[in-house]
């Protein structure tokens, strides 16, 4: 049976955010990426989480780190909860989003205000804005 897509979209994770994730396919809006960088969260997949952090922050990312707690990690509920630009032809954009999680088994909500960014033509992760 297909594995439905951590993200909360009623689709399969082929579909959705796996696409993105296993590189068949790139996020063309900022809320897509917003999607599949929680989904690659919830499956450990920390070389996507790199890959889709902008270069200035990238730098900062520890991936054995990531990858440590990324182990520990469940997810429970995604919310989008408002996107600023971030579309098809936009240079960059802001989502809003609540992730409802678990961590080691400990329930927790990551609430930010997230902006994103082109680079090379490809949406990418710039900073918390909140």
């Amino acid at each position: 049976m297909p594995k439905p897509c951590p993200c909360g979209l009623k689709l399969t994770r082929d579909a959705c955010c796996g696409r993105f994730i296993d590189a068949h396919a790139a996020p063309v809006t900022a809320a897509e990426l917003m999607r599949s960088r929680y989904a690659a969260y919830c499956e450990g997949a920390v070389d996507y989480l790199v890959a889709t952090t902008a270069t200035p922050a990238r730098a900062a990312l520890d991936a054995a780190e990531l990858r440590d707690y990324c182990a520990g990690l469940r997810g429970v509920r995604l919310e989008i909860v408002h996107a600023t630009a971030g579309g098809a032809d936009d240079a960059e954009g802001e989502v809003e989003f609540r992730a409802h999680l678990r961590h080691r088994g400990r329930p927790f909500v990551q609430a930010e205000r997230s902006r994103f960014i082109r680079e090379g033509g490809r949406w990418v992760y710039a900073e918390a804005l909140e």
